[in-house]
C-alpha cells in the first residue's frame, strides 16, 4: 500500500513539473507587449489604454494558473497524507462536536484545569476548549492567552456590580456568577451553535477517560426524554465511600450534582428565559426546573475540584470535596451497553435491588457487623433520621428542595466499610417533599 501511494505522488508530482516547464517555454516564447513582429520596437510612448487592459488580463491569466497549481499540490498533498491522518479526519466529520466550555474569573490555577483537558483531550476537533472569563483579572487572561489557539478565549463584556437588595450584598459575587453562566452559555449555543455543551469550572481537574464517558452518554441523553443532565460528580464519591472496583458502574439521580455536566440546546432554551439573578445551581435543583428529570452519574468521580477560595468560602471543601477519589482507569464507555440507565429498565432493576436487600441498623452498619456480601438497606422515616444517619455515617447529609445529594426516588447509594449501603425510605415512596431543606 504504502509502495502504491509512493508511485502515485510520483507521478502526480513528475506531472506537475512537467506542466510547469511547459508554461514557462510558453512565456518565453512570447513577444513582450508592444513589440512588432519584425523585432523592431516601437517607438517609447505613454502606455496606451489598451496595453494597460493587456497588463491586467495577463495578470488575471497568472492568479488562475497559480490557483490551479495551489489545487494540484494540495492533490499531491492528499496523495501523501497518512491513510491513518485521512480516516481520523472523516470519522471527526461525523461524530457530534461536543465543546468544552470553562467558566474562568480570577484563578490563575485555571492552568491545572486547562492542561488537564488538553492532556487528555482525543481531538481538537470534536472537543473545542471555550475558555469564559469574567473578572477581568489580567494575570488570568494572561494564562489563557499563552495557550494561544488551542483554546478559544471568551471575555464576559459586562463586569459592572449588580444591583442587590441590601442583605444579599454579601451575594454579589454569586449574582455575577449567575449572569456570567447565561452570557457564556448563549455563546456556546447561539453565537457557536453548537447543539450540546460540557460545562466545568475553572477548578476542576478531569479523569482520563472524561471525554470518553461523555461522548458514550450524548445519544442516552438526547434519547431520553427523563434525563436533562449528565454529571461528572459523584457527591458522596470519597475515597473509601466507593467501590474500587465498579469504575463502570453509572446511576441514575433525581439531584442536580454539577461539578462537570453536559447540558442540551433545548434544554438551555427551556431555562435561558426564566434564568435566575443568583444562585443558579440551586435553583437547577428546584422542582419547577427538574420536573422529574434526572440526571446520569458515576460511582467514581471523573472530575476533581482543588479550588477551596471562592464564593462559597470553602463549604464543603474540607469536609468533603477534597477527598474526593478521582477515577484512574480509563473505561470503554462507548463501546458498553448503557441501555441499562433507560428509564423503564433502570427505574425497575434499581428498585428490586434497594427492597429485596435485607433491612439493617444504623448501629450494624456503623460498627461494620454487617454480615454478608450485600448490597444491604438501612431505612430512614423522616428529614430528621436521615440526617442524622447521614452525617454519622459521613456521607452529606444536606437536602435541596427536598432532594438528598446523589439520591434516586428517595435512595442514596453509597460504600461503607466495603459494603454497599442503600439509605432508603419505607417501600412505597411517593414522591420528595420539598419543605426537607
Amino acid at each position: 500500500m504504502i509502495r502504491k501511494r509512493g508511485s502515485l505522488v510520483f507521478c502526480a508530482a513528475f506531472l506537475f513539473v512537467t506542466w510547469n516547464a511547459i508554461l514557462v517555454l510558453l512565456l518565453w516564447g512570447r513577444p513582450p507587449s508592444g513589440q512588432l513582429e519584425n523585432g523592431e520596437q516601437e517607438a517609447a510612448e505613454a502606455p496606451t489604454s489598451d496595453m494597460v487592459g493587456d497588463l491586467i488580463r495577463i495578470a488575471d491569466g497568472f492568479e488562475k494558473e497559480l490557483e490551479q497549481q495551489k489545487n494540484f499540490l494540495l492533490q499531491i498533498l492528499t496523495l501523501w497524507e497518512p491513510s491513518s491522518r485521512r480516516k481520523t479526519k472523516v470519522m471527526a466529520a461525523s461524530q457530534p462536536v461536543i465543546p468544552i466550555l470553562v467558566i474562568a474569573c480570577n484563578r490563575v490555577t485555571v492552568r491545572r484545569c486547562l492542561d488537564k483537558l488538553l492532556q487528555y483531550r482525543p481531538s481538537p476537533e470534536l472537543y473545542p476548549i471555550i475558555v469564559s472569563q469574567d473578572c477581568g483579572h489580567s494575570d488570568t487572561a494572561e494564562v489563557i492567552r499563552s495557550y494561544g489557539d488551542k483554546v478559544t478565549h471568551l471575555k464576559q463584556p459586562d463586569l459592572s456590580d449588580i444591583a442587590v437588595r441590601p442583605e444579599h450584598k454579601k451575594f454579589q459575587g454569586y449574582y455575577k456568577i449567575s449572569r456570567h453562566y447565561r452570557w457564556a452559555l448563549n455563546q456556546v449555543f447561539r453565537t457557536l451553535a453548537h447543539s450540546s455543551v460540557v460545562i466545568v469550572e475553572d477548578d476542576l481537574e478531569v479523569a482520563p477517560d472524561f471525554f470518553e464517558y461523555f461522548r458514550a452518554l450524548l445519544p442516552l441523553l438526547k434519547s431520553d426524554p427523563s434525563l436533562w443532565c449528565v454529571s461528572a460528580w459523584n457527591d458522596n464519591g470519597r475515597d473509601g465511600y466507593v467501590d474500587p472496583g465498579k469504575a463502570n458502574l453509572l446511576y441514575r439521580t433525581d439531584f442536580f450534582p454539577g461539578l462537570g455536566w453536559m447540558l442540551l440546546r433545548e434544554v438551555w432554551e427551556e431555562l435561558e428565559p426564566k434564568w435566575p439573578a443568583s444562585f443558579w445551581d440551586d435553583w437547577m435543583r428546584q422542582p419547577e426546573q427538574r420536573r422529574d428529570r434526572a440526571c446520569i452519574r458515576p460511582e467514581i468521580s471523573r472530575t476533581l475540584t482543588f479550588g477551596r477560595q471562592g464564593v462559597s468560602l470553602g463549604q464543603f471543601y474540607d469536609k468533603y470535596l477534597r477527598y474526593i477519589k478521582l477515577n484512574s482507569e480509563s473505561v470503554p464507555f462507548t463501546t458498553l451497553d448503557l441501555s441499562y440507565l433507560k428509564e423503564e429498565t433502570y427505574r425497575a432493576r434499581f428498585e428490586k435491588e434497594v427492597y429485596d436487600s435485607p433491612v439493617v441498623t444504623y448501629e450494624d452498619v456503623k460498627q461494620g457487623q454487617l454480615k454478608g456480601p450485600g448490597p444491604f438497606r438501612l431505612q430512614y422515616s423522616s428529614k430528621d433520621s436521615f440526617k442524622v444517619m447521614a452525617k454519622n455515617l459521613g456521607i452529606m447529609d444536606d437536602l435541596k428542595s427536598g432532594v438528598p445529594r446523589t439520591g434516586y426516588r428517595g435512595v442514596v447509594s453509597f460504600f461503607f466499610k466495603g459494603r454497599r449501603v442503600y439509605l432508603a425510605p419505607p417501600p412505597g415512596w411517593t414522591g420528595y417533599d420539598p419543605i426537607w431543606s
